[in-house]
């Protein structure tokens, strides 16, 4: 049997590859080391802290060192699904290229760690909690009984379930759609760990959780992104991945700045909350946070090495510079993801403050006093999410209206008004004193959730965003992949689209979700915390934007009513929204009672009376936006006829009225009783059918026509047979 010798550059590009593969192991490896190693010299035990005895050096050491392999298999997995979703150009048909499939593979394999790490730290957590050493927290039904009790515990639960879809996922995904739909999994992953432990306890942690998942999530994205390039880089030289980086690249270099800058403001702000500016030079947690900020100023300075050296030459196919450099960021970054695991792990110094209120400890900030209108508007607490998301939305508005403006062409100015206008009512239910006052009090909770529900989806959807968008973007071009564009022409003609905006699922989720959440238990359970809070503000939103948007938006929508059935969804819906609002009036039980009772503010006496204003408010911030989608309908209705009409007009110009004379002449052969030229046509046909029917042979006939045997036809063959015999 004859022998193949692979040349050189598949002997290097095979050992490139196992390099990269073996880089990140060592990575790994450092992360679990620093995690391990500074949580033994710093003494963090924070079972001791709570008086409850030591649970053994194994669960000391163990937790965060495996904690550690868990995020960086996070990180790594998150990286390699943004790679093949929107760094790698996909087929034309669809399906994932040869450089998207390898990422895609490589993430389940990551999954898989991210996995098995996190159902360890189920029973690890538990046994720090309850101070005990592992091995006796291992029975199963001790454990099936405390995860629910255990924050720490459940959030590992839940990202394990997180971690075995996307692992799932992976194994299955063939087309570019799914990959994207894998992506959005694996960014579910991170929030159940970042929405529990320091950050979501004691005073300012609504600031503080906000600051960190948005810190987390900047972070996956880089390192496990910066990751996912590299590995690109090593993999074997040819055409697939020349096209692959030279897209690829680029666009991890914009996103990777975007990530340092979150990175850097989200840091401070969690930072300053945890430690007060005096205790960063002198406790061993403000030394963490030193080491860690150092860290993220020398990925800072490498990043931009990387920027002026290694995206040109990459993109174009030499990538040594991106492999060293970039090797050596990533084991820096690693190295940080132990650092992090550690500062996870350390206690904030005491900074002899006096212990939080109640109010505080519970919504994460005082009250100054009752909800007058001077506070509803200007006592503001910023909303690190939803107050970033407005800004966001109305700044890239903005930037597309202007580079419309540069061309020339024209935009209406009531669509700018309205998606301004619906951005800083996102702004104002979120960051102004209604956001403040609504988590303490019925009513005002009542009102936000109007505000972002009813009259902030209303005002976005007339502002045409998608159209905006469309227009500014420029194409990719015949060749070239796919851009944000097509991703939002893919997006908004996908089936997932078609399926939402369904008035037949809109419809029931839009009025259902209220008194699915109110008149349960739901409402009083997720009060207590700020990730229900967080996900009950998106639902709002993304819910009131799927059943407006069909209805009165101007986008191209994937399912376009006439304007009578979008009256009927619209009419539909108010008395659900009436007898909603009249509900909540003439309830007997206080709804979130035990909590509201434990909050204790002084100018709600009555929480029965409270209920009452925050269902009035309800029925009366409901109607009214209800009738102006009513009047928006009728007027898109008359502006639509006029367009027909005008339209109608410039064709018969065009013509000669041709439509109007074909009319006419109608009209005078029916009054004549002259056949029109179809019915003469008609006519000719029937006549043509009659006569060859009347040549064709009966069924007696044929069955004596020579070459053929008397007597019935035989089973299979019918008139048609005969027929092309003949």
């Amino acid at each position: 049997m004859a022998q193949t010798t692979a040349g050189p550059e598949t002997r290097k590009a095979g050992t490139s590859s196992s390099g990269a593969a073996g880089l990140i192991g060592l990575g790994a490896g450092i992360a679990m080391l620093v995690a391990g190693g500074l949580t033994v010299l710093t003494g963090a035990r924070p079972a001791t802290l709570l008086g409850l005895p030591d649970p053994g050096e194994l669960t000391t050491v163990a937790l965060p060192a495996v904690r550690a392999l868990s995020e960086v298999s996070m990180v790594l997995t998150i990286g390699f699904l943004l790679l093949a979703a929107f760094f790698v150009p996909a087929q034309p048909d669809g399906y994932l290229d040869v450089s998207g499939y390898r990422a895609v593979r490589a993430a389940s394999w990551t999954a898989s760690a991210w996995f098995v790490c996190a159902v360890l730290l189920v029973p690890l957590n538990v046994a720090d909690t309850l101070g005990r050493p592992v091995g006796q927290v291992l029975d199963p039904g001790l454990l099936f009984d405390l995860i629910p009790k255990i924050s720490a515990a459940e959030a590992w639960s839940l990202t394990a379930v997180a971690a075995l879809l996307v692992l799932v996922a992976a194994r299955l995904v063939l087309s570019w759609g799914w990959a994207v739909v894998a992506f959005g999994l694996a960014l579910f992953g991170p929030l159940p760990v970042a929405l529990t432990g320091h950050s979501a306890a004691g005073g300012s942690h609504d600031i503080a959780t906000d600051s960190l998942v948005l810190h987390v999530l900047g972070a996956s994205l880089w390192v496990g992104g910066l990751a996912a390039v590299v590995v690109l880089a090593s993999s074997r030289s040819n055409r697939d991945r020349a096209a692959a980086l030279a897209t690829a690249v680029p666009r991890f270099s914009t996103l990777a700045l975007v990530c340092w800058a979150l990175l850097a403001v989200t840091g401070v702000v969690n930072a300053l909350v945890r430690v007060p500016l005096w205790a960063v030079f002198t406790t061993e947690y403000g030394a963490l946070v030193v080491a860690k900020t150092l860290a993220l100023v020398t990925l800072g300075v490498l990043g931009a090495l990387h920027r002026r050296r290694t995206v040109a030459a990459a993109a174009e196919g030499r990538t040594r510079s991106l492999i060293a450099l970039g090797g050596v960021e990533i084991l820096l970054m690693l190295a940080t993801i132990g650092l992090a695991v550690a500062l996870g792990r350390s206690a904030p110094p005491d900074t002899g403050a006096p212990p939080p209120s109640i109010l505080e400890a519970v919504i994460g900030y005082d009250l100054d006093g009752p909800p007058t209108l001077l506070r509803l508007l200007f006592d503001w607490r910023f909303s690190l999410i939803y107050g970033s998301f407005a800004i966001l939305l109305a700044v890239g508005y903005l930037a597309g209206l202007r580079r419309l403006r540069r061309r020339g062409d024209a935009w209406p100015v009531g669509r700018t008004i309205a998606w301004l206008c619906g951005c800083l009512v996102v702004l104002m239910a979120t960051s102004s004193g209604i956001g403040r006052y609504a988590p303490a009090m019925f009513s005002v909770h009542m009102a936000q959730h109007m505000m972002l529900s009813m009259l902030a989806p209303i005002l976005l959807v007339l502002g045409a965003p998608v159209t905006l968008a469309l227009r500014a973007l420029p194409p990719s071009g015949k060749g070239r992949p796919d851009g944000p564009r097509e991703w939002i022409l893919a997006a908004v003609h996908s089936p997932a689209a078609r399926w939402l905006t369904n008035p037949l699922i809109t419809l029931p989720l839009f009025v259902g979700s209220y008194y699915a959440l109110y008149f349960s238990s739901l409402f009083e359970t997720s009060l207590n915390e700020h990730w229900a809070h967080l996900a009950m503000n998106a639902h709002f939103l993304l819910v009131g934007w799927l059943f407006f948007w069909p209805l009165i938006g101007v986008d191209p929508s994937p399912r376009r009513l006439p304007a009578v059935a979008r009256l009927g969804v619209v009419f539909a819906s108010v008395p659900f929204h009436a007898f909603f609002g009249v509900a909540l009036m003439s309830q007997n039980e206080i709804i979130g009672g035990s909590f509201y009772r434990g909050l204790s503010l002084p100018w709600v006496p009555d929480l029965m009376r409270d209920q009452q204003l925050g269902g009035g408010l309800t029925w009366a911030s409901g109607e009214l936006p209800l009738l102006l989608v009513v009047i928006v309908l009728l007027v898109q209705w008359s502006r639509h006829d006029e367009r027909s009409a005008r339209r109608d007009d410039r064709r018969a110009e065009v013509d000669g009225d041709a439509d109007l004379k074909a009319y006419n002449a109608m009209l005078n052969r029916l009054a004549t009783g002259t056949p029109t030229p179809a019915a003469q046509e008609e006519n000719f046909r029937k006549v043509a059918a009659v006569t060859v029917s009347d040549e064709r042979p009966t069924a007696e006939t044929r069955d004596h026509r020579p070459g053929r045997a008397t007597g019935t036809v035989p089973a299979g063959q019918d008139d048609a047979s005969g027929d092309g015999e003949r």
